[in-house]
């Protein structure tokens, strides 16, 4: 959906131009109901439609992108990749298929069995990931808190029905010990501002527009 998509990439870009990023992001939206957003090597980013109706605002979402556009800063996946000796991208077998890193994630999106067993960012990675999607969320003017709020939201639903959060898209999926560093690192490092941006008109159309989407496939035979 060409609003959706739109709405999407303006966000993802506002938070890549106030991040350490140093290659372009290409940002594509996923039909998926899974909570959540990947990010592959060589600047390749996807959100699932999943996150937005899952967020409240607009911060939320940013908290979840801000973490994921840190592990392509941090370059985490292009270093898990060299570690597993995956060097020859034509070893992958979606190469066959001629896509590169974006068929790579369009597979995976759809449940195809595919290893990626060197995406498995470590507990270090993670934190640094945190860390500095933190930082890039409020550099970029949102609410720090909403990074607190989402994650916070993706426990609750992992605890209340284990599994919802694929291990494909989060190898490690927030924990309390986490949440709390977080609090942690917006009491001491960031500065409060007079405001935040929470969320946006344009969120709340945009997420409307996907729960109509998602009615009227339900209602088509």
């Amino acid at each position: 959906d060409p609003i959706i998509t739109e709405y999407v990439n303006r966000v993802g870009q506002n938070i890549v131009r106030n991040s350490d990023v140093k290659v372009p992001v290409s940002i594509k939206v996923l039909e998926t109901d899974e909570p959540n957003a990947m990010a592959l090597p060589g600047g390749f980013f996807f959100v699932n439609t999943g996150l937005i109706k899952l967020a409240e605002n607009e911060a939320e979402v940013a908290g979840v992108m801000g973490h994921e556009i840190a592990h392509i800063a941090a370059r985490h996946g292009t270093r898990q990749m060299t570690k597993a000796g995956i060097a020859n991208l034509a070893t992958l077998p979606m190469m066959i298929l001629g896509g590169g890193w974006a068929m790579y994630g369009i597979y995976q999106a759809t449940n195809i069995a595919i290893p990626m067993a060197f995406l498995r960012f470590s507990r270090a990675d993670e934190a640094e990931a945190d860390m500095l999607g933190l930082q890039y969320m409020y550099k970029a003017g949102y609410d720090p808190n909403g990074f607190v709020e989402m994650f916070e939201r993706l426990e609750s639903m992992e605890k209340r029905k284990p599994g919802t959060i694929s291990k494909v898209f989060m190898s490690h999926p927030p924990t309390g010990d986490r949440i709390v560093k977080v609090q942690e690192m917006i009491a001491k490092y960031l500065k409060e501002k007079p405001e935040y941006v929470v969320t946006t008109s344009e969120f709340d159309e945009v997420r409307d527009r996907l729960l109509m989407l998602d009615n009227r496939h339900k209602a088509t035979p």
